[in-house]
């Protein structure tokens, strides 16, 4: 039986991101705002949702410290097999969910559906030069947004990660969705559709 070449790629990718200088870390978090808040419709009204940073993911506290007044910062909570979110700030109360990973302590079923959102910041472990993604394999982002599919956005969809995490290329399965933009610490990418 041979290793599924997607998760050898996941292993190598999260090494990379986890050796990344603290340092260099903090530099990255402080451009990575600066991209995001330069994206063409980064001051889209509504809620919009980062994530908790966990196992070396590029941290977004500085872009969350900086949305401006229209925009309300959201968590993801795990709801069923999707993602749902919730207003979150800093000093609110948090639980771990079944990953271990801080969200929200509110009734799932209350929280925001995926199609409420106005955008959503994902962690990528790896991307591509045609602006592909690759997370972590779970499809918790492909299955709660796979609408966007056969609609436009909202919600506008943004994978982040560190340059160190572009690989050459990546296989595109039916499943993934795409997203309108990645962004590093050193760039944004806009990518190509998959249907081109």
């Amino acid at each position: 039986m041979t290793a599924d070449p997607r998760q050898l790629l996941r292993q190598q990718l999260r090494q990379r991101r986890r050796d990344i200088p603290a340092a260099e870390r903090i530099a990255a978090a402080e451009t990575l705002a600066a991209h995001l808040l330069s994206l063409p419709f980064a001051g889209i009204s509504g809620h919009v949702a980062g994530y908790w940073a966990m196992d070396g993911e590029i941290a977004l506290h500085r872009w969350q410290m900086q949305l401006p007044a229209q925009q309300t910062y959201c968590l993801p909570v795990l709801h069923g097999k999707l993602l749902r979110f919730a207003p979150w700030r800093p000093g609110q109360a948090l639980v771990s969910n079944r990953y271990g990973i801080p969200e929200p302590d509110i009734d799932p079923a209350q929280a925001l559906r995926p199609e409420q959102m106005a955008l959503v910041i994902a962690p990528l472990v790896g991307f591509d030069d045609g602006g592909r993604r690759l997370g972590m394999g779970g499809g918790w982002y492909d299955r709660s947004f796979a609408f966007r599919q056969r609609q436009a956005a909202p919600p506008w969809l943004v994978g982040v990660g560190f340059s160190a995490q572009q690989v050459p290329s990546l296989p595109v399965e039916d499943w993934d969705v795409a997203v309108d933009a990645i962004c590093t610490e050193q760039a944004t990418l806009y990518p190509e559709p998959l249907n081109a």
